[in-house]
């Protein structure tokens, strides 16, 4: 399996369904993410905690790609976030934009970088997505 398979295979997850979803974490995996609420910095603990409130918090949460290129063992993503929230299962919302930037290492994401932005509501934003094919 190549690095792209292994991180495509993360992007097609639903983190609130999925319950091995951390199998695709690297044990010394770190993420760092600039998002418009700051800047965070992740570990693999970390990240299983906000994997958790994920799933108590949401009925799907899903990505959908527009663009993912590979450079070796480096793959760079670009993607909408989808979510149902619990206390609406049948409404779905685009959350935020992303561009992440995965090291993959003994076939696990090891390292990212994330920029994210929040979802508004035009339609060229959200449709642009559905136009390219990964």
């Amino acid at each position: 399996m190549t690095s792209k398979d292994i991180v495509k295979g993360f992007y097609e997850s639903d983190l609130a369904k999925d319950d091995n979803v951390l199998s695709y974490f690297h044990k010394d995996c770190e993420l760092k993410w600039n998002s418009s609420k700051g800047y965070t910095k992740l570990d693999f603990q970390g990240i299983k905690h906000m994997l958790e409130g994920v799933q108590k918090s949401y009925h799907s949460f899903k990505y959908r790609l527009s663009h993912l290129l590979e450079d070796e063992n480096i793959i760079t993503a670009r993607y909408t976030i989808y979510a149902t929230a619990i206390e609406r299962p049948k409404k779905e919302d685009a959350l935020a934009h992303f561009i992440s930037i995965w090291e993959v290492k003994d076939s696990k994401l090891y390292r990212g970088f994330e920029i994210s932005q929040l979802a508004d509501s035009s339609s060229e934003s959200l449709n642009s997505y559905a136009e390219i094919k990964v």
